[in-house]
């Protein structure tokens, strides 16, 4: 049958009359002042934060005078992840990180609240006196201009005490952010297409007995109008028992189910109507009276006259306030299937909340309408119910989306519910917080738990924002990405320390590109031939010291002077035992304070022809200050006396240099299993100086490990780097929760921190492959993530053993071609 109604322009009966210095002006008369919303993330508050966060909402009610609507509005649209960079400016492991990443849908939040201000006679009507049932608005005058002064005071008022709390911020939209400009949308615009993107077309709003369309899209209307259908207490948060143990809880806001938990496009619209408090308790007291005098006709009215004197009874003893409140669930969809299923999902997500799901058709277009911003003054009455300001809070949603980080500097991590990727900066955004005071980071997560990939992910990253990167590793897990950065830059970057029978590890401890000999440097060649003169518990003299200060000083001066001299061990070795000599027997240094015949026979092991005269005498004459990416893998030789304190001084005296001549240049230091060997190498000094100073010369150290026994253990690590580092990043706990006790306490990890830990990989998505980590900042700031990654950092992160010979094998086949052997790998792999 057709339909034979006459189709209505949106302009008569649109309900908004202009947007005068930021307010909303409706037709009745009726104010509005509009703000935007930033809510605490998801899963990072606490029972007190959300009490602290009900309070705040509850003072700032408060100084709302009568007559005035609360109204807040959560949209949850369904969107695509889409990269913000273009694909041209991307590494090729970004770019397949973006490309793993790309349309990948996701719920996006945004929270509106509207202030309204109306009169007692507004307030009190009903759905027939919508104005979307009127022929034509004829708009009224507002007569009394002082209301409208006190209300903007008070709204003032309400955004000063919101804003002065830690946990939500509001922000006032402008006339352009309302009503929209020529190149974006308003909020308006977006109500009435039901879209948040961008250039949005409106659409026709079908209306029809028990059915609201606009588009193509049919709306279904859940409600909670009554107060049969509520539970019979409500609380300011509510148990997530996927993310919750025996020994720990998550915590969601109370009203969650029905916001980030429900996955459909949908408005959740909370209502609280602030009526004259004395004329609602005198109409209860005399609806009392009624019921008393009625009791003995029927029992139903006996029981009203109990819960209406109970009502009073709250109200006169505790002060509490008596408003209206009505919430409603506004879904949609252009699919009939998708509807249906959306229908049950409201349902069951309402039934979550201990709330009688209510599902709408006769009010939806009034409601609709209601929910237009500024137009919160045409809610229909007879929808709302009475409550308490306390109680009619517990509904008021309080999480968000996970957030990026406003800043260049940071690394892709993924949002552990929605699986979008975020840009986090847990380094020069926190330390300009004040969150933080230095960037240095603590990683601690057992074997499997993902620590290597994640750890991969990191550092990639920050080599391409322009970072030096030097690793120290045991186990060759970095060896994939540092191939790839080797190719990438065609040998000018990538280097890779290693020892072998065939290819032993070799420096050139006295070699410069520039020929700058700085104090760091002079110093660090003492140390190193300290160490190779003297045994670990045997200290030199002092007149020692000043003799070979004076001979590292001498050969140092002879290299500038004599540009023919190559710089090595072997001409160091050559001058001590020749010139050097020579001038020691001319000023008749007696042997006790300086036996140079002692001082070369100690040495000779290293000089040419000697066991290890490799070692300090590497031909490939590089010098370590300009490359951005070293590895230092120490595996073979970490249990080696006389291989590992030599390596490991040249290791600390390289980044020592980076860290003192790179002006304004990032620098990282990333220890992994390593430091325990270097603990126990006399090493221990290098720690604590690193963790101590690095922060000076914008650098940071950071330290792996995976046994929690030796973090428990070591003086070194508890007191130096523990201590020292404001970044606490840990993996799956769930191997040491028996130990978890002694971990919380060494790491000063509060309960909030505790409950995200043990949360970790607890309800990872069945469809994508990940594993999560927890990164907390100095105790203020903390969240759980998911480093997901795409196929071609996998199989360039990956330690499984069998894959990385697959990776060489393939590399060797292709002429070195290590990017174009990763695609091939990760296309097969897509392809099984």
């Amino acid at each position: 049958m057709r339909n034979t109604l006459k189709a209505a322009t949106l302009e008569s009966r649109f309900p908004l009359l202009a947007v005068e210095q930021g307010c909303i002006i409706s037709k009745d008369a009726d104010i509005t002042i509009a703000f935007e919303v930033k809510l605490p993330e998801l899963f990072t508050v606490t029972t007190e934060e959300y009490e602290a966060m009900h309070s705040v909402w509850n003072k700032a009610i408060k100084v709302l005078p009568d007559y005035s609507i609360v109204h807040k509005q959560d949209w949850y649209i369904k969107e695509n992840y889409k990269t913000e960079k273009p694909q041209q400016d991307l590494s090729f492991l970004s770019s397949s990180f973006e490309r793993h990443f790309n349309e990948r849908p996701y719920l996006n939040h945004t929270c509106y609240l509207f202030l309204t201000k109306t009169t007692k006679e507004r307030s009190k009507q009903q759905s027939t006196f919508s104005t979307l049932g009127r022929g034509f608005i004829v708009p009224k005058e507002i007569k009394n201009k002082e209301t409208v002064l006190r209300f903007v005071e008070a709204v003032n008022q309400f955004e000063q005490i919101v804003n002065d709390s830690d946990f939500i911020k509001l922000r006032r939209l402008t006339a352009d952010q309302i009503t929209g400009t020529e190149a974006h949308e308003g909020i308006v615009e977006k109500y009435f297409s039901l879209s948040h993107g961008q250039n949005n077309v409106l659409k026709d709003l079908t209306l029809n007995p028990g059915e609201l369309k606009i588009g193509d899209n049919s709306l279904i209307l859940h409600t909670l109008s009554d107060l049969d259908d509520l539970p019979a207490k409500v609380s300011t948060e509510s148990r997530y028992e996927k993310l919750s143990t025996d020994r720990s809880s998550c915590l969601l806001s109370y009203a969650a189910p029905i916001g980030l938990l429900l996955p459909c496009n949908h408005i959740y619209n909370q209502y609280i109507f602030i009526d004259d408090h004395t004329t609602n308790l005198a109409r209860f007291e005399k609806m009392a009276r009624n019921m008393l005098s009625l009791s003995r006709y029927s029992r139903a009215n006996q029981i009203n006259k109990q819960w209406l004197d109970e009502y009073l009874n709250e109200a006169h003893s505790k002060g509490l306030v008596s408003v209206r409140m009505h919430c409603n669930v506004l879904a949609w969809s252009d699919r009939s299937e998708e509807l249906r299923q959306i229908k049950n999902d409201v349902g069951s997500q309402i039934a979550l909340m201990e709330c009688k799901p209510r599902y709408n058709t006769v009010d939806v277009p009034t409601l609709y309408w209601a929910g237009i911003p500024g137009n919160a003054a045409d809610f229909p009455s007879e929808e709302s119910f009475y409550t308490f300001t306390e109680q009619a809070l517990c509904f008021f949603t309080g999480e968000t989306n996970y957030q990026s980080s406003l800043s260049p500097v940071g690394i892709k991590m993924v949002d552990r519910l929605t699986g979008k990727p975020l840009h986090l900066d847990i380094s020069d955004l926190p330390v300009k917080k004040g969150i933080i005071t230095n960037r240095n980071k603590f990683i601690l997560g057992p074997s499997g738990s993902g620590k290597s990939f994640f750890t991969n992910h990191m550092v990639r990253q920050y080599y391409e924002q322009g970072t030096h990167v030097l690793l120290v590793d045991t186990g060759n897990s970095y060896k994939g990405l540092c191939d790839l950065i080797h190719y990438k830059t065609r040998g000018e970057d990538g280097v890779y320390f290693t020892y072998t029978e065939d290819n032993p590890i070799a420096f050139n401890p006295f070699y410069t590109d520039d020929g700058v000999f700085d104090i760091e440097k002079r110093e660090s060649i003492k140390t190193l031939i300290l160490t190779l003169w003297k045994s670990e518990d045997e200290a030199p003299t002092r007149s020692e010291e000043v003799a070979l200060s004076n001979a590292v000083n001498l050969y140092i001066g002879k290299l500038k002077l004599d540009g023919k001299v190559a710089p090595s061990f072997n001409t160091f070795f050559e001058f001590v035992r020749d010139e050097y000599t020579e001038l020691l027997q001319s000023k008749k240094v007696r042997e006790k304070d300086f036996d140079v015949a002692n001082f070369l026979n100690v040495l000779e092991p290293y000089y040419r022809g000697g066991e290890y005269d490799y070692l300090l005498n590497s031909d490939k004459q590089m010098d370590l200050l300009n490359k951005r990416f070293i590895v230092f893998e120490l595996d073979n030789i970490k249990d080696h006396k006389v291989l590992f304190p030599i390596v490991t001084i040249i290791v600390m005296e390289a980044f020592i240099n980076k860290m003192r001549r790179l002006k304004g240049i990032r620098k990282m230091i990333l220890v992994e299993e390593a430091w325990k060997a270097i603990a126990k190498e006399g090493m221990a000094e290098y720690i604590k100086y690193l963790f101590k100073t690095v922060r000076k010369f914008f650098g940071e150290a950071i330290v792996v490990t995976q046994e929690v026994d030796d973090i428990i253990a070591s003086e070194i690590v508890k007191e130096s780097i523990i201590n020292n580092s404001d970044c606490k990043i840990l993996l799956d706990q769930r191997k040491y929760m028996n130990k978890f006790a002694s971990i919380q306490e060494l790491l000063g990890l509060t309960e909030k921190e505790k409950s995200q830990i043990l949360s970790i990989n607890l309800a990872n998505h069945p469809q994508h492959h990940y594993k999560e980590v927890w990164i907390g900042l100095g105790g203020v700031q903390s969240a759980v993530y998911a480093t997901e990654v795409s196929l071609e950092e996998y199989y360039t992160y990956t330690t499984e053993e069998t894959e990385k010979l697959e990776l060489t094998r393939l590399t060797e086949q292709l002429d070195g071609n290590i990017e174009l052997a990763i695609k091939q790998l990760a296309a097969s792999k897509r392809k099984s």
